[in-house]
């Protein structure tokens, strides 16, 4: 399910990035949490590029388990 983060929970599994205070998570089943929708990842100054990433969209592109849990 889709929510909020009420608090800083650590870094996520799959970009690395902390999980802040604010940011839309993804919640699993098995209760683990990682970014949803846009992350913003940084900006190459030199080429104006702006890095974003959806953690769990992207990851489930291609998996259909918790990147921490793949048997659950």
């Amino acid at each position: 399910s889709e929510d909020v983060l009420s608090k800083d929970a650590g870094e996520c599994a799959i970009c690395l990035e902390e999980l802040q205070q604010g940011d839309t998570i993804a919640r699993l089943p098995c209760l683990c949490i990682y970014h949803k929708g846009q992350v913003f990842l940084g900006m190459h100054v030199k080429f104006q590029k702006v890095a974003f990433i959806g953690c769990i969209d992207e990851w489930f592109e291609v998996n259909r388990s918790c990147p921490e849990h793949p048997s659950d």
